[in-house]
C-alpha cells in the first residue's frame, strides 16, 4: 500500500467513525487496531500496540494533567471562581462596554480554571448574554466578545493542552506552560483594547447605565480575600516552574493541594463540592489519557507505512518560502478546528508536522504556541467553528447564525494579528522560556 492511500484509508474511516457519532478516542483506537491488523501481520501485531499505549501513558510528564484539571475543578465548584469574576466585575465599573469587558476577563479566569474554548463560551454564554440583551448591546457587542473569551482557554497557563502537545512533541513541559503566559495576556489586552475603543468611538454599540457604586475600601476588602489568594496559586505555579524550584509535576500537585486548602479557609470544603470535583477532573483526565494511547500507535504506523518520510521529503522539498509552509499547515489547523476539538487535532497533526518542524530547524515551542492559538482560533472561524454552533444553541431565537459570523470577524482578526506577531517577532514567545534555568 502506498503512504497516500494509508493516509487516505485512515482518515476515511476515522471520519466515518467520528459522523456515526463514536468518541474521538475510541474511533483512534479502532482505526489504529485496523491499521496494525494490516500492517503488522494480524493478531501478532496487537502485542505491540499495547506496548505503546502502556508506553505513552505511562509517564512521569502526563502527572501535571489530572493535578491541573482537579486544582481547576475545585476551583470551579467550590465558588471561589464565582467570588473571582465578583471582584472583577466591581473593579470594571464605569468602563465603555463593561459587559463586554467582563466577558473577556473572565474567559481568562475560566480559561485558567477549565481550558476548553467551547465550555467557556457555553458558561459566559447563559450568563452573561440576557444581561447584555437586556441593557441593549449591540449583537455584535454581545456575541463577539463572549466568542473571544473561548480563545483565551488554553493560551492562559496552566493549560492542559499544552501539557498533552509537549507530551506529544517529545520537548519541554515546563517551557511551553512558561511560552503561553505572554501570548495569552497579551490576546486579552488586545481584545479589550478593542472593545473599549469601539465602544468609545460609537457608544451606541455598548450603552452606558447606571451601575451600583461600590466603595473603594470594600473593593480592596474583596480583592485581597477572594481574588489575590486564588490568584497567587497559579502564579506560583508558574513561578515554581520559571524558576526551576519544582517540575511541572510537583507544581501541579502543589497547587492542588493549596486549592484545597484554600476553599477549607473559605468554609467551602466539603464531601459533596470534593466528590464532585474529583468526579468531573477523574473523567476529563481519563478522556485526555485514552486519546494520547492512540497517538504512539498512530505515530508507528505513520512511519511504517512511510507517511512520515514521505511527507517531509514533500514539504522540505517545495520550493517556497519555510513561511509559507507554516501558513499552509496552520491553515490546516484551522480547517480540522471547524470539526474536531482540540486534542483531537493535536493528536492526527503533531506527529505529521513534528519531522517537518525539526527538518526545517523551528524551535517547537515556538511552533507549538502558535499553533495553541490557532486551535482556538478555529473554533470562531466561519462556517463550522464548533464555537459558532455552541453560541447558536444558547442564543435567543432572534440571533441568526449570520449574526454570530459577522461578531466573530474582529476576534479572528485580532487573533490572526497576534498570531502575525508571534512569527515575526518569536521574542514574544521565546523570551520567557529562554530566561528558565
Amino acid at each position: 500500500m502506498e503512504w497516500w492511500q494509508f493516509l487516505l484509508a485512515f482518515f476515511s474511516g476515522l471520519g466515518i467513525l467520528l459522523i456515526i457519532g463514536l468518541p474521538v478516542a475510541f474511533a483512534f483506537l479502532l482505526v489504529n487496531m485496523v491499521g496494525v491488523y494490516f500492517l503488522w501481520g494480524g493478531t501478532s501485531g496487537f502485542n505491540q500496540i499495547v506496548m505503546s499505549i502502556e508506553s505513552s501513558i505511562s509517564t512521569f510528564v502526563l502527572v501535571p494533567i489530572p493535578m491541573f484539571v482537579l486544582m481547576g475543578a475545585i476551583m470551579f465548584h467550590s465558588g471561589i471562581a464565582r467570588k473571582m469574576i465578583d471582584v472583577l466585575d466591581h473593579w470594571i465599573g464605569f468602563v465603555a462596554g463593561r459587559l463586554a469587558v467582563l466577558a473577556i476577563t473572565t474567559g481568562a479566569v475560566l480559561g485558567a480554571l477549565t481550558g476548553v474554548a467551547m465550555g467557556s463560551v457555553a458558561i459566559l454564554g447563559s450568563a452573561l448574554l440576557p444581561e447584555m440583551r437586556e441593557r441593549a448591546y449591540a449583537k455584535s457587542m454581545t456575541l463577539g466578545p463572549i466568542l473571544a473569551s473561548g480563545s483565551l482557554a488554553i493560551l492562559i497557563p496552566p493549560s492542559t493542552l499544552a501539557i498533552v502537545l509537549a507530551s506529544l512533541g517529545g520537548f519541554s513541559v515546563a517551557k511551553i506552560l512558561v511560552a503561553i503566559v505572554v501570548p495569552g495576556l497579551l490576546l486579552a489586552v488586545m481584545y479589550a483594547t478593542y472593545i473599549v475603543l469601539r465602544c468609545v468611538l460609537n457608544p451606541k454599540l455598548a450603552p452606558a447605565y447606571q451601575v451600583p457604586q461600590v466603595p473603594m475600601s470594600q473593593r480592596l476588602k474583596e480583592t485581597f480575600i477572594h481574588l489575590i489568594p486564588p490568584v497567587s496559586i497559579i502564579v506560583f505555579v508558574i513561578l515554581a516552574i520559571f524558576y526551576g524550584v519544582a517540575t511541572p509535576t510537583e507544581a501541579a500537585a502543589l497547587g492542588a493541594f493549596v486549592t484545597c486548602i484554600l476553599a477549607g479557609l473559605y468554609g467551602y470544603l466539603n464531601w459533596k463540592m470534593m466528590r464532585t470535583s474529583i468526579a468531573s477532573a477523574t473523567s476529563l483526565s481519563i478522556m485526555v489519557l485514552i486519546i494520547l494511547t492512540g497517538s504512539a500507535g498512530f505515530s508507528q504506523l505513520l512511519s511504517f507505512a512511510g507517511v512520515t518520510t514521505a511527507i517531509t521529503n514533500f514539504a522540505t522539498d517545495l520550493p517556497v518560502h519555510p513561511i509559507i509552509l507554516l501558513i499552509l499547515m496552520q491553515l490546516v489547523v484551522m480547517f480540522l478546528g471547524m470539526f474536531l476539538e482540540q486534542t483531537s487535532i493535536v493528536l492526527v497533526t503533531v506527529p505529521i508536522f513534528l519531522p517537518i518542524i525539526n527538518a526545517l530547524g523551528w524551535d517547537p515551542i515556538w511552533f507549538g504556541t502558535i499553533m495553541m492559538l490557532n486551535l482556538e482560533m478555529a473554533t470562531i472561524t466561519p462556517p463550522f467553528g464548533l464555537s459558532l454552533f455552541v453560541m447558536k444553541g444558547i442564543a435567543p431565537p432572534d440571533v441568526t447564525i449570520g449574526d454570530i459570523y459577522k461578531a466573530a470577524v474582529p476576534f479572528i482578526l485580532i487573533n490572526i494579528l497576534l498570531m502575525a506577531l508571534m512569527i515575526a517577532f518569536p521574542q514574544i514567545v521565546l523570551g520567557l522560556p529562554n530566561m528558565m534555568n
